[in-house]
């Protein structure tokens, strides 16, 4: 099992930066430019820290371009090629150790959402992470359903009926997260059976609504058929609720009784596993520790 974390080394320590929409207005895209090969940088920071460490999967912040699908972004990033020369270092280190790169779109990249712009504006967000993730040699794009917006089942419906107007390839990178609150990983996979989308699976999440460990087991099990007809391994997120097992809110660390669950739930299926603690990188070493001891 690949162990992971997200987004920002806490060790380093590292800082991706943005700017203001004015800043972007007043000086043009040579300041985004300038950004984003900061941010580039910054990455490769990152992963370079991570092999060194033997930390092989790793979740890349969504800010690594600024203003990426804004209107008034004009700059083709993607054609660039000072960009392009740089997040080809980061592909061949991705080939070279065989590292798992993805990405977790934010909470307003909302597919089912009833308001038009919202999902155009959603489409626009995915392409981008799309984009980012071919360039570097990344697999994943973790995403939510979005809102019940008082039916469930229509929302479920509305969905799947947007994912498959999206490209083939965006759609085989997205990864549909169970969440903690609406949309439980039983609801998830009926949205898989209609459109084929493939599950990420939250222990968290699911303890969230008082799961046992044989229901974890059922769920775990039609989770990981819908990575069948992929060639990677299940990717499965964990985290250890601040003051319970069943608060939606995360700790720092993980605890090692939420991680020894897990291992129970997938038995000898081979994953790999985002650990979501507040902690990032250190949480990593702290549940190495203890699962050595």
């Amino acid at each position: 099992m690949r162990l992971g974390y997200p987004c920002q080394n806490l060790s380093i320590p590292t800082v991706f930066k943005t700017c203001r929409l004015k800043t972007m207005q007043d000086k043009g895209m040579s300041v985004i430019k300038e950004l984003t090969l900061h941010n580039i940088d910054q990455l490769n920071k990152v992963i370079q820290w991570n092999i060194d460490h033997e930390i092989f999967f790793f979740r890349i912040s969504s800010d690594m371009i600024p203003f990426a699908t804004h209107p008034e972004m004009t700059w083709e990033w993607q054609s660039d090629q000072d960009v392009k020369r740089e997040l080809d270092k980061i592909q061949a280190l991705q080939i070279k150790y065989h590292l798992r790169l993805s990405m977790h779109p934010g909470q307003y990249s909302v597919l089912n959402s009833p308001r038009e712009h919202v999902v155009e504006n959603a489409k626009k967000d995915l392409q981008y992470h799309h984009d980012f993730l071919r360039a570097v040699g990344g697999t994943d794009m973790i995403i939510h359903t979005g809102g019940a917006y008082g039916d469930k089942e229509k929302a479920k419906k509305t969905f799947s009926d947007v994912f498959k107007t999206l490209p083939d390839s965006v759609q085989e990178m997205i990864r549909l997260e169970n969440d903690d609150k609406v949309f439980h990983t039983q609801d998830v996979l009926d949205i898989s059976a209609v459109c084929g989308v493939t599950i990420c699976f939250d222990i968290h999440h699911e303890m969230c609504f008082g799961r046992t460990t044989d229901e974890l087991k059922e769920l775990f099990t039609s989770v990981k058929q819908t990575w069948e007809h992929t060639s990677h391994h299940p990717k499965v997120h964990i985290s250890s609720g601040k003051r319970s097992e069943t608060d939606p809110a995360h700790a720092d660390l993980i605890r090692i009784e939420d991680f020894k669950r897990l291992i129970d739930v997938v038995k000898d299926t081979e994953v790999d596993c985002m650990l979501e603690a507040k902690s990032k990188e250190k949480a990593l070493f702290s549940l190495r520790e203890e699962l050595a001891t």
